[in-house]
């Protein structure tokens, strides 16, 4: 959004009044991690209760205004997302390769990081005996995933926050509506205007990042600590090594490669996107910002706005691939359990078919416990990963984010309907909040 060169002049006209510069969102981001840390480092060093107390509280209310959006906004963003595919030429086929591209960037995830693990052995010299660990409040297994994701009734999902069962209503609901046809447009005018009030109220919510960060951040800090980090030193370390490879390596390797794009331009347009998701640790919350990104890096309209939401809620390289496997190879050796190829074959299964189980929320718990009651591993090494979780879901939900751009930028770019001069544009200008306010350009969807 380019400044108004009249306001401009006459703001630099003397006796015009101070003007404080705009500071980028970017940069309100990285402030508040810098202040969380401190305020977190201070409260845990002087033991400042009142402080603590803060900390806890803003962090926590920012989570709960992303989550109030959630239900509604991943209902009628999918409903939508499947109606719009009625605009593209070839949708079928564009739907299928995205799926196709999720699977395989999963499975080049979850190799990482069983590499990792097998390597580095993070359960051992830790310290910790399965006497450390608990069961799990709620844990998953796939009995539970398949018959999941039906409801009982429609109103319990949303109520209860099971985000798979709201993905599962709302595509039987945007395949009837394809059905019906003009029939229910009044529907679908009606979704894409509740849909626009949603993303709208987030928007204004994810605004307050910058707050969030300070109480996510100095929290995490003030309550973990650095000692607590230690027990867990190797493990935290593979967990963010892990996505970094694929993050920064992976990622940029496919655009290079596959899409014949420039990486450094996709990290300049993606960014605010992928900076949002390592604060807020959800993928959904963060579903907004990554479909204006994808779309201002090219990616037509009608195509991003099918494939982020669906992304947003199943693709989890981050959450879904590389955290279950070196928790697996982790929590089986703190229980002194031998893992085979067999084992290993079964975590990649796992990774690409339950990441939906993940859902796009805070932390990967059903994710983790799937995995682990799949390989018959004790739940109860879930409980030595909840006290670290906050930490590693940072980077897991960024490199989850990430990813849900790139599939779309790379399907676009072969099937040769991305805008590669809005790609390319990306660096010609500072990426911030209100470059993210544009409206992004629809781009026509040739066959």
């Amino acid at each position: 959004m380019s400044a108004n060169p009249a306001s401009t002049a006459a703001d630099s006209k003397p006796g015009s009044g101070f003007r404080i510069p705009k500071v980028p969102f970017w940069a309100q981001i990285v402030a508040g991690l810098v202040l969380g840390v401190v305020l977190g480092w201070l409260t845990r060093t002087y033991d400042i209760g009142w402080l603590h107390t803060t900390l806890d509280k803003v962090g926590h209310i920012f989570v709960q205004l992303l989550k109030l959006a959630v239900a509604p906004l991943v209902f009628f963003a999918i409903l939508v997302s499947i109606t719009n595919l009625r605009k593209v030429n070839n949708a079928a086929r564009l739907a299928t390769r995205t799926l196709l591209w999720f699977m395989i960037t999963s499975l080049i995830a979850v190799a990482i990081g069983l590499a990792i693990g097998l390597v580095t052995n993070p359960g051992s010299g830790t310290g910790l005996t399965p006497k450390d660990g608990k069961l799990p409040e709620h844990a998953g297994s796939w009995l539970d995933f398949l018959t999941g994701i039906i409801p009982d009734n429609v109103i319990t999902p949303f109520t209860e926050l099971n985000v798979l069962q709201i993905v599962f209503m709302a595509a039987v609901a945007g395949i009837a509506a394809l059905q019906l046809g003009e029939k229910a447009q009044p529907i679908l005018s009606l979704s894409e205007s509740v849909l626009e009030l949603l993303q709208k109220a987030l928007w204004w919510v994810i605004r307050l990042a910058p707050i969030g960060t300070v109480g996510l951040i100095g929290y995490a800090i003030a309550d973990y600590g650095w000692d607590l980090i230690g027990k867990y030193a190797t493990f935290t370390a593979d967990v963010y090594i892990g996505c970094a490879l694929v993050l920064f390596g992976v990622y940029p390797l496919l655009l290079a490669t596959v899409a014949k794009l420039s990486p450094l331009q996709f990290f300049k347009g993606a960014w605010p996107a992928i900076q949002l998701a390592f604060v807020s640790r959800s993928s959904v919350g963060t579903m907004p910002v990554t479909q204006k990104v994808t779309e201002r890096l090219g990616v037509p309209k009608e195509y991003a706005s099918f494939s982020v939401p669906f992304g947003a809620t199943t693709k989890m390289d981050g959450c879904a691939a590389i955290y279950p496997a070196l928790a697996a190879i982790f929590i089986a050796q703190i229980f002194d359990v031998q893992l085979g190829v067999g084992d290993y074959l079964l975590i990649a299964f796992v990774s690409v078919i339950g990441s939906a189980a993940t859902a796009g929320l805070t932390g990967a718990t059903v994710m983790l416990t799937l995995t682990l009651s799949t390989l018959g591993l004790p739940l109860e090494g879930v409980g030595l990963l909840m006290a670290i979780d906050p930490i590693l879901d940072m980077m897991r939900t960024a490199t989850n984010v990430a990813g849900q751009v790139v599939t779309p930028l790379i399907v676009a770019s072969r099937e040769k309907i991305l805008d590669r001069e809005a790609y390319d544009s990306a660096s010609s200008s500072p990426v911030d909040d209100e470059a993210l306010d544009a409206e992004p350009q629809r781009v026509p969807v040739a066959a």
